[in-house]
């Protein structure tokens, strides 16, 4: 922490865990703030995760459509994935993309990390690039039922337009430098 946020700083006073689960735990928290006032703080507690932007020689970007149940659709979306406690990011990025679409890669390269959504969740996210796909054989997670599919930036761009994407997806093809079309808004 830097000392020029001291003014921001919320300090934690009590937890109360509300709900443990598989992926996740949700604790209600008491903190004092700078002021000396207190207040309240809902928290999603998460190990963490990783997406790949995984291109083949064609420079097409590989996607996985799943049923997302908390918004009642499937989505189109990067290759990610939670983290073992523990696991190395790199490790996950490569597991995941190999469980998720069956490919592998000669090429890798960490994008960035951040918060996805410090609000309320101490979730991160690790982005990494992946280049010279090599062809295999998925072996999803039972509860997983996945399309996978190659797409140009043109069919990216209009997926984005029309919402098919999720925003990680969205951060991870601009970090790797994904040009979608802007044009015409």
């Amino acid at each position: 922490m830097s000392p020029d946020d001291r003014h921001l700083r919320e300090e934690p006073l009590r937890r109360r865990s509300v709900y443990e689960g598989r992926l996740l735990h949700v604790f209600e928290d008491a903190v004092r703030l700078p002021h000396g006032g207190e207040a309240r703080r809902e928290i999603v507690e998460h190990v963490g995760a990783v997406t790949v932007v995984a291109t083949d020689d064609e420079d097409r970007v590989v996607l996985v459509r799943q049923w997302r149940h908390a918004t009642g659709r499937a989505l189109w979306e990067l290759p990610a994935g939670t983290r073992e406690p523990g696991e190395d990011p790199a490790a996950t990025a490569r597991r995941e993309l190999t469980e998720e679409t069956g490919y592998g890669a000669r090429e890798w390269r960490q994008l960035g990390h951040g918060p996805v959504s410090p609000g309320y969740s101490s979730e991160e996210i690790w982005f990494f690039e992946a280049r010279g796909l090599v062809a295999g054989e998925s072996t999803p997670d039972v509860d997983e039922l996945l399309d996978v599919g190659l797409f140009d930036a043109a069919q990216l761009t209009g997926m984005a337009r029309a919402g098919e994407v999720d925003l990680k997806t969205l951060a991870g093809l601009a970090l790797a430098g994904v040009a979608l079309d802007h044009a015409g808004g």
